[in-house]
Formats: structure tokens, sequence, C-alpha cells
């Protein structure tokens, strides 16, 4: 026979309030405590919007409208769950020595739904690198990275590799800024020369001169195609399903996205690492430079190259910051994390909503809540 489980813990609303005051993050479901200060920076719907129901019911968060989260997340949040409230769980904690003002639901459109992983039945070892794992999953690989969890991932066994696939998101303006700098003095002075032509590597008799007032359009022009590079590389090659059968293509997905969209609050995988990046920033200069004269081709890499900047800082705000709310960066934030939870196959656009509307992808206004 199987021995009892261990009494849950109880705390009276003094106890409850003082870990509050504390600076926890404790709620309550009905009479049931949850310590959620471990994920109150990865909230999506914001850190201060979280801390703001600390020590408030949130069964009607849950369970009720304005909206109704998946049984999927209700099993999510007992993973947090630290004992009973003492007394009449119907009672107002509110009315103890550290009060907890009353605010606004949970917006829906940034809600987050993760799985809850038993690392004990789930089709990985989560105690094992899983790049090498994931191509045995065949036509299960799918479904189960499109299933989000809330712990870090481990991708190689090496400590030196895993190391390279992995940065913080302050090494991206650190290291590519001052190239973008570099680059766009270097150029301008080119075009400040008076001898820059277009077509003179074809034809010197229909060569077009271009003048160095044409720089800022060139600067702005690669801006505004790497916006475009950014949603054709997220919906064509990220959002590929590799054939169940190949296993090194599901390997080279799951490394390329499928990682992040398994482990979306890992945030040392949020931004592309330095040694990857640089080789397929690489490869799109010397594209250029081949197509183009050099101040031309140079001048549209350094554009492109602050919108990818702009592009890797947007997607880690849109993941850990906290937007006010109907502000443009809100209306991203609820866009990308539809993208995540609920409508994988829309909603590519990062940095930018424009090519979404332009090619018919933009996710649904009203969030559909998968139940699982």
């Amino acid at each position: 026979m199987a021995p009892a489980p261990p009494p849950a813990a109880s705390f009276s609303p003094s106890e409850v309030q003082r870990r509050l005051a504390a600076g926890a993050c404790w709620v309550r479901r009905g009479a049931r405590l949850y310590d959620l200060s471990s994920f109150v920076r990865h909230h999506p719907g914001g850190e201060q919007l979280l801390r703001a129901r600390a020590g408030q019911d949130i069964s009607a968060d849950l369970d009720g409208p304005p909206h109704r989260h998946s049984a999927n997340a209700r099993r999510w949040l007992e993973q947090y769950y630290v004992g009973e409230l003492r007394g009449d769980p119907q009672g107002s904690m509110e009315n103890e020595a550290v009060a907890v003002e009353e605010t606004q639901k949970t917006d829906p459109a940034v809600e987050p739904r993760f799985k809850v992983v038993d690392s004990d039945k789930d089709l990985v070892d989560w105690q094992k690198p899983l790049l090498w794992q994931v191509g045995h999953l065949g036509e299960k690989y799918d479904e189960w990275v499109h299933q989000p969890v809330t712990r870090p991932i481990r991708l190689f066994q090496s400590d030196f590799i895993e190391g390279l696939s992995k940065t913080v998101w302050y090494s991206v303006p650190v290291i590519w800024m001052p190239l973008v700098l570099y680059l766009s003095w270097s150029y301008y002075r080119t075009f400040a020369q008076g001898n820059v032509q277009l077509f003179a590597s074809f034809t010197t008799e229909h060569a077009v001169a271009v003048p160095k007032s044409m720089f800022p359009g060139l600067f702005m022009l690669g801006i505004f195609l790497w916006s475009l590079i950014e949603y054709v590389i997220h919906r064509f090659l990220f959002h590929m399903k590799p054939p169940s059968d190949s296993y090194y293509l599901i390997m080279l997905h799951f490394v390329m996205h499928g990682q992040h969209h398994k482990a979306p609050f890992d945030g040392s995988r949020l931004v592309f690492p330095p040694v990857p990046a640089s080789l397929a920033i690489g490869v799109f200069y010397v594209c250029l430079r081949l197509i183009l004269p050099e101040a031309v081709g140079g001048t549209l890499f350094a554009g492109g190259l602050l919108g990818y900047v702009l592009y890797d800082m947007t997607h880690y705000y849109l993941h850990f910051g906290s937007p006010p709310k109907g502000s443009y960066l809100y209306s991203l934030k609820a866009h990308h994390v539809k993208h995540h939870f609920a409508h994988q196959m829309s909603g590519f656009g990062i940095s930018t909503k424009l090519w979404d509307y332009c090619f018919h992808t933009l996710t649904p206004e009203k969030p559909h809540l998968k139940t699982q």
C-alpha cells in the first residue's frame, strides 16, 4: 500500500502578507496558494500586471470571463503550489496590514499557455542534451515542439559548443552596433568622393552616378529590406515542417527555431548567438558585394545590419518587456504571444506587422485557446 502523501503546508493570511511585503509573488485559487515569484519576470502580460494580482484569488482569471484558460494552463499552475490558506478562503486578505489593490484582469491577448512536463513520461529525457533526441520523435515532433515549457534547454553535450549556442541579449548591440557605425561612416565617405556608379561593371556608356545624397535613402532601404528578409526566413525556413522520417531535418529545424518555440522564455536563446550570426551576416555581405558596387551594397548592408539589431532587441523585449497597454509595442507583443501559443503558422513579423498585413498572415484578433 502506497504511503499517504504528506499533509499540505498551511499559511495564515498574515503569513502570506509578510511574504508579499518581502517581494514574493503569491496568488491563490480558492484556498490553494501558488508561489509565482520565479515566473513573474516571464509573464507575457508584464511583471507589473502579475504582481498586481499578488495575494488575490485568480480563480476568475483562470476559469471565467473575460476569458477562459485552457485546462493545460490550469494544470501548469500546479507546479507552483505551496500549500493552503488557513481560515475562510472567500475572505479578503486585502484587509490585512499589507493591502493589495484591485486591478484589471490579465489581457488574454498576452497570456501564456504552457505544457506541464513530466520528466519521466515526456518523449525526451530532459536530463540529457535534446538535439540528438528530437530526430527520433518522427511524426510526434511537430506537436511536441509546439507545446511550450518554462524550463531552459540544453542542446549539446560539449560545454564549449553549448556555450556557442547561447548568448545574453546585450551581446547583439555590443558586437554589431560598432560595425554598423564604422560601415556607415566609411561608405558615406566613399559616396562623398563622387565616384560611385551603378552598372559600371557592365557598361561605361550607361553607368549611373550615385550622389552622396542617396546615402540616407539606401541606408533606410537596407532596414526596410531586412524586415522583408526577416519575415521570409521566419515563415518559410524557421516554420517549415520537417518530414517525419528525416532525422537530420528534424534536428536542423530544432536547432534553428524549434528550440525557441519549445522554451520561449529561455533568455539565453532569444537572440542569435554571435558565432552563427556572424556566418549568416557574412553570407549576406558577400552576396551584396557581388551584386552591387561596394559603396551601394555596403550601405544597404549597414542599414540591414541595424535592422537586424533592432529585430533582435524587439524580439527580446516582446518576451520579457511590459509595454503600456494600447501602445504599438503592446500590439506587437500580443501578436507575437499568439504566434507562440495559439497560431504558430501566422504572425511571422517580429519588428513590424507590415508583411503579415501584405501577405494575409496576421494572427486572429480573438485568441483561440487550445485545450490539451
